[in-house]
């Protein structure tokens, strides 16, 4: 099933091929899918296939950006490194680690770049934001060419650049930045460019870093980078030896695991929802919003897939910042929660759009900033609420004042839970009462009575019983079309929805349960396409926005764990198989896929990745 306009014509993006080298005016843009990431657990960068930095934001996620020209090659910014000559490129990742290599293969050599950034400590040093690509060849002779051309604060702030040495300081109002490189440098005031050849053996650095009063000049020589790369890798292997995860598809659930410890932003906790802003959800339309904050729901999702790999350091950290940034009192308009924050717990994120810059393929408007974050969305109580109780049983008890916050929550969503919301896909055309939003209610008071029940906390049990089975009687009976045999995706219709995929997953209904096969049987009918999932038709539900989307890569995950449950395990594992082979190159999921197959939608995103562990987690068990 495909939801187009009539006349719609999709651009293609894959422009590049496999020829290395800085793009054409008729090839500017990278498809969304060609990219790796690398951080530091406070920003990140994106490294297209060419050898190209055209994201990156400092000091921390949603900062302006120094290089943004995936959104617009000409105002973005952007660290172009790569082969003078005609060239090849293959990327993947160092393995079990975050650190990217780009390999170039050309007729007179071969040669690669490894870029990372390190992962320091809370030390004066973890301000420094270091990014190192080394530059090595490793059979023949290969000239490389680099360009460093920053555009700071969105590619609005003006700077300038001044020679020091074998170091280079970019200055603008905001930040400054001094590259160092043991290649020789040229500066024009503005840019720098660079020229260098190698022989088999012989390496260059590049290293950026963040300057300042408490970050002073240092430069990189080769040892210490061969020593800030051996440090990096020791790092991620450490990190990730903690996995529990040892079945069918170990690769992926690997590298989804390390995606989401990349999207963590480690001073606080807060996990992001990607780390990009408006790379589009439909080429040369307007859903194109910015994704670098934390939202409630997928940070309480991340903590599930996180705790059933192994890590409770990172649920830990989570339920901190819950603690101090997120549970305050009912401002009475959407409750003691919103939908997301900062990372740095701020509760304001003013929406505004950044006209100067093209968008991603001339799809604008760009933003930054989400207006969301003042909508009602009641299905964060459950997620939030559900991760909690995941992190009582699996990792550590919740303390005395954890539990007194979860009573407030649950106190609060008792007296709200019948309230009309926009939903958990955001819809900007209203609130409707949205099943998926009741029905997350219901596992916000079902989980914190089995917290209760099962450690003896204080709880106003049969206040919470009452609501709990109030909001399953009105899902039952105004959730259920008898017209369509399905749930739908709101009360008293029949039109329908990927998000009723939870019931199952979230042990409101019974797998196995008639009115439940009959709705995933109306699923797979009008929303599923080749294993790909529709979030819904939005033309029978309008949702307030213009255009159309691709398939929605968690649904989609969701759709396997669905049919797991069913039993329906050959259909499940295709599915899965399937879906797996829409990743990029390095296993990396961006929000959605395209019509032809192409990822659409900030890249990459943390929801597509924790729904594939939970997928992934659960058919492996499933198999036996």
């Amino acid at each position: 099933m495909v939801f187009e306009e009539p006349g719609t014509v999709f651009q293609d993006s894959a422009g590049y091929g496999q020829e290395a080298g800085f793009p054409t005016s008729s090839s500017r843009y990278l498809p969304i899918a060609d990219h790796g990431l690398i951080g530091d657990l406070r920003t990140v960068a994106l490294v297209g296939t060419n050898g190209t930095i055209d994201w990156y934001c400092c000091p921390r996620f949603d900062a302006p950006s120094v290089f943004a020209s995936i959104l617009d090659p000409e105002r973005g910014g952007s660290f172009e490194l790569a082969t003078d000559v005609p060239a090849r490129t293959r990327q993947f990742y160092f393995p079990d680690t975050n650190v990217l290599i780009t390999r170039f293969s050309a007729a007179d050599g071969a040669g690669e770049i490894q870029d990372f950034m390190p992962v320091v400590d809370d030390s004066r040093d973890a301000a420094r934001h270091r990014l190192i690509r080394r530059v090595r060849c490793v059979r023949g002779t290969l000239p490389f060419t680099a360009r460093v051309a920053p555009r700071f604060g969105y590619g609005a702030e003006p700077h300038t650049a001044r020679l020091q040495g074998d170091k280079v300081v970019f200055e603008s109002r905001p930040l400054s930045l001094s590259l160092t490189a043991t290649a020789p440098l040229e500066c024009d005031g503005r840019d720098v460019r660079s020229r260098f050849k190698l022989l088999e053996g012989e390496s260059a650095v590049f290293a950026l870093d963040r300057v300042g009063d408490e970050v002073t000049l240092r430069g990189c020589a080769r040892r210490e980078a061969e020593d800030e790369f051996e440090a990096t890798v020791r790092f991620w292997r450490r990190w990730l030896s903690a996995s529990r995860y040892h079945g069918r598809w170990r690769e992926m659930v690997q590298r989804s695991a390390l995606t989401l410890k990349l999207l963590t932003y480690a001073p606080t906790g807060a996990i992001v929802a990607a780390p990009t802003t408006s790379l589009p959800e439909a080429i040369g339309r307007a859903r194109n919003w910015d994704y670098r904050y934390m939202w409630v729901r997928d940070a309480a999702f991340c903590v599930y897939a996180m705790l059933r790999l192994g890590f409770t350091s990172e649920a830990e950290a989570f339920m901190v910042f819950l603690s101090e940034h997120c549970i305050m009192g009912d401002d009475g308009a959407t409750g003691p929660l919103q939908i997301m924050y900062g990372i740095d717990g701020r509760r304001e994120l003013p929406e505004r759009e950044l006209t100067h810059l093209d968008g991603y393929l001339g799809s604008s408007p760009v933003r930054v900033g989400n207006a969301a974050v003042n909508q009602l969305q009641l299905d964060i109580y459950g997620a939030l609420i559900d991760s909690v109780y995941l992190y009582d049983k699996w990792g550590r008890p919740i303390s005395s004042g954890q539990w007194d916050e979860v009573c407030f929550l649950v106190d609060w969503v008792c007296d709200n839970w019948d309230r009309p919301d926009e939903g958990v896909w955001e819809m900007r055309a209203g609130r409707q009462n949205y099943l998926y939003s009741r029905l997350m209610c219901w596992v916000a008071i079902e989980r914190a009575m089995r917290m209760a029940n099962r450690r003896g906390l204080p709880a106003d049990l049969p206040r919470w019983r009452r609501s709990r089975d109030a909001i399953y009687r009105q899902i039952m009976t105004r959730g259920w079309s008898a017209r369509r045999g399905a749930f739908g995706q709101r009360l008293d219709q029949d039109i329908l929805d990927a998000s009723v995929l939870m019931m199952p997953l979230a042990k409101f209904i019974s797998p196995m349960d008639p009115k439940w096969l009959a709705t995933l049987d109306a699923l797979t009918a009008d929303l599923v396409s080749d294993s790909l999932v529709y979030r819904y038709d939005p033309y029978l539900s309008p949702d307030g926005l213009p255009g159309t989307e691709g398939t929605f890569s968690i649904c989609s995950f969701w759709y396997v764990e669905a049919l797991t449950r069913a039993g329906r395990l050959e259909e499940a594992r295709l599915a899965f198989e399937k879906m797996l082979t829409y990743s990029n190159h390095l296993g990396l999921f961006a929000e959605e896929i395209g019509p032809t197959g192409e990822q659409l939608g900030n890249f990459p995103q943390a929801f597509t990745h924790l729904s594939l562990i939970s997928a992934a987690f659960n058919l492996d068990r499933a198999l036996g």
